[in-house]
This record gives C-alpha cells, sequence and structure tokens, in this order.
C-alpha cells in the first residue's frame, strides 16, 4: 500500500482518523555516531507546509519526543542558512516558530532556528561560526522545511550512516506505524513498537491529542 492510500483513509472526513491536529510523520532514528535519538519531522507526509502545519508537525515531534523520556527536547528548525533571508521563506518561518514558542503557542520544547544540519547536530560546527544557543550541536528533533528535504535527511542517514530508524504518524486518533517500502525488517519491528508504546502513552493520559477521545 503506498502511502498516499493510506493517508488518504485516515483523513477521510466520512470515516477517518482524523483530529483537529494536522497529521504527521516522524522517523526517531538511532544514528552510531550520534549520542542520542535523533528525531526527524516532516519527511513523508506533509509536502510544503505552511507555518500552521510546522507549528503542529513541531508540536507532534515534542510529544513523541516527552513520551519517550525527553522531557524538554531541542528543536532545530531546519534552512538552507542559520541567518534570516528575506528571499528564503524557510528562514523567516523558522524565526517565527521560535517566537511562536517564546508565546507558548508551541510547548514544551527548546526551539532554535534557522539552523543548518550541520550546526543543529555537531558542536564543533556550531561553534566555529559563533552560534551559541541551547539547541545548536546538541538537536533531539530535526524539524524540517518541507518533505523532500525531510525525507533526504532521513534516507541519507539510514543508507549512508546505517541508521536504525522507525517510523510514526501523529496527530490522528491512534498512532499508526509507516515505514518507507525499501525499509528492512529492522524497521518494521521497530516502528510497531514504537505505535505500541505511542498508544499506551495515549490511553494513559486520556489523549491530549486535539479532539480525540
Amino acid at each position: 500500500m503506498s502511502t498516499e492510500e493510506l493517508i488518504g483513509q485516515v483523513i477521510s472526513t466520512t470515516k477517518g482518523l482524523r483530529t483537529e491536529r494536522r497529521i504527521s510523520h516522524v522517523h526517531a532514528v538511532d544514528i552510531p555516531t550520534y549520542p542520542k535519538p535523533l528525531f526527524i519531522t516532516d519527511s513523508m507526509i506533509n509536502i510544503a507546509p505552511g507555518l500552521s502545519e510546522k507549528r503542529d508537525i513541531c508540536q507532534n515531534a515534542i510529544e513523541l519526543a516527552h513520551w519517550l523520556g525527553i522531557p524538554a527536547p531541542k528543536v532545530a528548525v531546519l534552512a538552507a542558512v542559520e541567518t534570516i533571508n528575506p528571499k528564503m521563506p524557510a528562514t523567516i518561518e523558522a524565526a517565527t516558530l521560535c517566537k511562536m514558542a517564546e508565546r507558548s503557542q508551541i510547548c514544551g520544547g527548546i526551539l532554535d532556528g534557522p539552523l543548518t544540519v550541520d550546526h543543529a547536530v555537531s558542536l564543533k560546527a556550531a561553534e566555529y561560526t559563533g552560534i551559541r544557543s541551547p539547541v545548536a550541536g546538541q538537536a533531539d528533533i530535526l524539524l524540517a522545511p518541507d518533505l523532500e528535504s525531510g525525507n533526504m535527511i532521513a534516507k541519507q542517514l539510514a543508507y549512508l550512516a546505517d541508521a536504525l530508524s522507525a517510523g510514526i504518524v501523529l496527530g490522528a486518533r491512534v498512532p499508526i506505524a509507516l515505514t518507507g517500502r525499501g525499509d528492512d525488517w529492522r524497521s518494521w519491528l521497530a516502528s510497531a513498537a514504537l505505535v505500541q508504546l505511542v498508544a499506551h502513552m495515549y490511553r494513559k493520559v486520556a489523549v491530549r491529542v486535539p479532539g480525540v477521545h
């Protein structure tokens, strides 16, 4: 089954599992060369999310991190440069999302952006360019500017860095395991385990996702 077929049924207005929250996908990645789990979003569902969609995508990933024992996940809002450039909408949206977090429109995480990938995951790279923040070099979550960049990051880590990933869709009435069709059996098992854990947390916290009962 293709991703489009599955998600089409999930978001159906008549018989789907949609809620008030935008659904999004998170890759939970274990990378041999990174000291902790890394979450990449969104890499499979939202093609070109706008600001309001990115807010939900970010909140979904933060809540997943909470459920996995990370109380204040560090979110790197990615762009191609680390400075705000009016000609690059991703940089403006990154800065806006950070301000939204300051105003409690995004809760539970520490945001910084725009950040490039190297500045998000390498303290050495961040220090070399003089970037000082609680997120730079130690991100827990990479919030991609669009699906293409998020998908490429996840697949590059899997095929070039021997990373193991689990895929999950959040924001619906139930969590949904979703891997790429090229992923191996380890990713299938990890995704199944992850979705069971999140389903347990949905029940335990009486499901805080808006519109879910």
